[in-house]
């Protein structure tokens, strides 16, 4: 994935209004990859969408055994991995390239030709220079790894959206970042004003 924001004068604003936002699966959505997923969307626009899912943690991946997979710190030393790093999470970011890893993070570390800034104060960079960082203790101060991404090719994401199969709404490092992945879903439904019991009973009445 290019690491630089594409331009364009044919690109609107409507071409590009999710990016930045937080994309929400249905009660109903049938492919179990996404159920109850919660995506920051990083790019959407006449190209098609591009977005990371943020709480969806892999289930026998630590952050720690990836580094030391990578080489990134070193497997018979103690100290060689910040306290912080401990209990950090590897998420499941989709099922696109589910082989590279993406990270998103704070605004706080920029990392030339390679950072996306997506806004929101929330940036995607998707090199080992940013692994390397974090695991030397000198990341930004909020950071999610995930491997693979949800794509979607031009046009598909708007007739899923007006097939009632996805709810966005506004995004910030406080749910994309959250540790409590399981209440992710609730929180960014709450965010809208919506009860989550009465949006499975709605969806089983449709």
């Amino acid at each position: 994935m290019s690491a630089a924001r594409k331009t364009s004068t044919r690109t609107s604003t409507r071409d590009r209004y999710l990016e930045g936002q937080l994309l929400l699966a249905m009660p109903t959505m049938a492919d179990k990859r996404f159920r109850r997923a919660v995506i920051f969307m990083c790019r959407h626009n006449d190209e098609g969408a591009m977005g990371i899912i943020v709480n969806q943690p892999a289930a026998k991946l630590s952050f720690p055994g990836l580094l030391t997979q990578l080489n990134l710190i070193d497997r018979n030393s103690d100290g060689g991995v910040p306290d912080e790093l401990l209990d950090k999470s590897v998420h499941v970011g989709g099922p696109v390239s589910t082989e590279r890893g993406f990270v998103l993070h704070s605004d706080d570390l920029v990392m030339k030709d390679s950072t996306m800034v997506v806004g929101g104060g929330i940036c995607l960079t998707a090199t080992l220079d940013i692994l390397k960082c974090i695991a030397a203790g000198k990341g930004p101060a909020q950071s999610l790894l995930a491997l693979g991404y949800a794509g979607w090719a031009p046009g598909q994401l708007e007739t899923e959206i007006q097939a009632n199969g996805w709810l966005h709404c506004a995004a910030n490092p406080e749910l994309v970042f959250a540790s409590d992945h399981e209440q992710t879903y609730q929180r960014a439904l709450s965010s809208l004003g919506v009860d989550l019991t009465f949006l499975v009973g709605a969806a089983g009445h449709a």
